[in-house]
């Protein structure tokens, strides 16, 4: 089951369905919640192959490579202003037919000339600068451009130089540097076509669940998917390729087949984490050899979440992982940012993260053992608590900025606390 109060709190259990039950599983201590994300980093080991990527599908990698000028930036001296470049002191006579636009080669200069320029153009040879179109213009006595201020222009004034951004060889980004938009920017400037990057791990999420509908309203004991819709872009925007989202039925053999035949990186389940009547998630990974790394983690919501390393698809190679959620959605969501975050972000060679710290505003309330992942408002480096933040609950999360990771017993106005940031797209 998914979505329903199954992993975390358990109101209504559904009716036996026939065929084996699963096995009592395994009790597994829960793992301190810092500890747990620890854990998922480490199961990772190294990150996946580099592949060399076009630059717009780099997008949401991460470089394998340190980041090298190809050229020097600017490559060439260039005018920082609309105007005129001028040789020497002035007056100057301008050149007729000569102005200088971006992408010309523009020919030289001599001593005591001025040509019109455009902003980004190449510097001609022997300019000594740029005046502002602004700051200058012809005589009515002489034709003569002048410079309208009383004081001398200075020289080099609003040239950008050659190298001044960087040299050529000079290095830019390490290796790790998540491809944002920016960093495809200053590739392409730095001469790049294609960039090293870290494969992203492919992730295949199995929507466990007999009760689910996939439209319309809720209905005769069956509640809508919440985490189809929810999870693929937060896998996405946490460095995941999600290669499918597959229904599987509360059936013990359906569920051995899907994990067995899944070609992805990663599995992630939503639901049967707990130990319920149809819950069959431990049963399936003791069939398939898994190995179990975390199997209870010391956070609320959440904590029947669970992390498993499983055989390769093909005997050989790299272990794949499986990432089992809760059913609830802020559960689910918890377990997400837990477990599977910190797997994808080392899998995909990302430098990882420094923790982010803010400020409470007020109170935030804990849970008497465990660490409390709340939604929370930012606000000028401080955090808010939000209301609706059960485990079935979304209405918090979807109106929050971040989830506060607050310690047991929770904490009093103007306490530093860790904030993860949530998907805004």
């Amino acid at each position: 089951m998914t979505n329903a109060t199954r992993a975390d709190t358990r109101t209504t259990a559904a009716p036996p369905r026939p065929g084996p039950h699963p096995a009592t599983p395994t009790r597994h201590p829960a793992v301190p919640w810092e500890e747990a994300r620890e854990t998922a980093r480490e199961s990772a080991g190294h990150p996946l192959p580099a592949v060399s990527r076009a630059l717009p599908d780099a997008l949401g990698h991460v470089l394998a490579e340190p980041l090298t000028a190809l050229t020097d930036l600017p490559p060439f001296d260039t005018s920082a202003m609309d105007g005129w470049a001028v040789a020497g002191p002035g007056p100057w006579r301008v050149l007729a037919g000569r102005t200088v636009l971006a992408g010309v080669r523009p020919e030289p200069l001599p001593d005591g000339t001025a040509v019109p320029i455009a902003t980004g153009a190449q510097l001609p040879c022997g300019a000594t600068a740029v005046l502002r179109r602004e700051h200058g213009g012809p005589h009515p006595a002489d034709g003569l451009l002048h410079h309208l201020a009383p004081d001398p222009l200075p020289l080099r004034r609003d040239v950008r130089p050659r190298g001044q951004e960087c040299r050529c060889g000079e290095p830019l980004l390490p290796a790790g540097t998540a491809v944002t938009p920016a960093v495809l920017g200053l590739a392409a400037a730095a001469g790049y076509d294609t960039l090293a990057v870290h494969r992203r791990p492919t992730v295949e999420l199995l929507v466990l669940g007999d009760e689910l509908l996939d439209s319309g309203r809720p209905a005769d004991g069956r509640i809508r998917d919440a985490l189809g819709p929810l999870l693929p872009p937060w896998l996405r925007a946490v460095g995941a390729d999600v290669i499918a989202v597959r229904r599987v039925a509360d059936d013990l053999t359906a569920l051995c087949e899907a994990i067995r035949s899944s070609p992805a990186t990663v599995l992630v389940t939503t639901g049967s984490t707990a130990a319920g009547p149809v819950d069959f998630l431990h049963r399936a990974l003791a069939e398939a050899g898994a190995t179990v790394r975390v199997g209870s983690v010391a956070v609320r919501p959440g904590h029947p979440m669970l992390l498993a390393e499983l055989p390769p698809a093909t005997g050989a190679g790299r272990p794949r992982h499986l990432v089992g959620l809760p059913g609830n959605p802020l559960a689910a969501v918890a377990g997400t940012v837990t477990l599977a975050a910190p797997l994808f972000e080392r899998l995909g060679g990302r430098t990882d993260p420094p923790a982010r710290l803010l400020h409470a505003a007020t109170d935030l309330p804990g849970h008497p053992h465990d660490t409390r992942l709340l939604p929370v408002r930012l606000t000028d480096g401080t955090v808010t608590p939000l209301t609706f933040s059960g485990p079935a609950m979304l209405r918090g999360l979807a109106g929050d900025d971040a989830l506060a990771a607050v310690p047991p017993r929770g904490l009093p106005p103007g306490a530093p606390v860790e904030v993860l940031t949530v998907p805004d797209r």
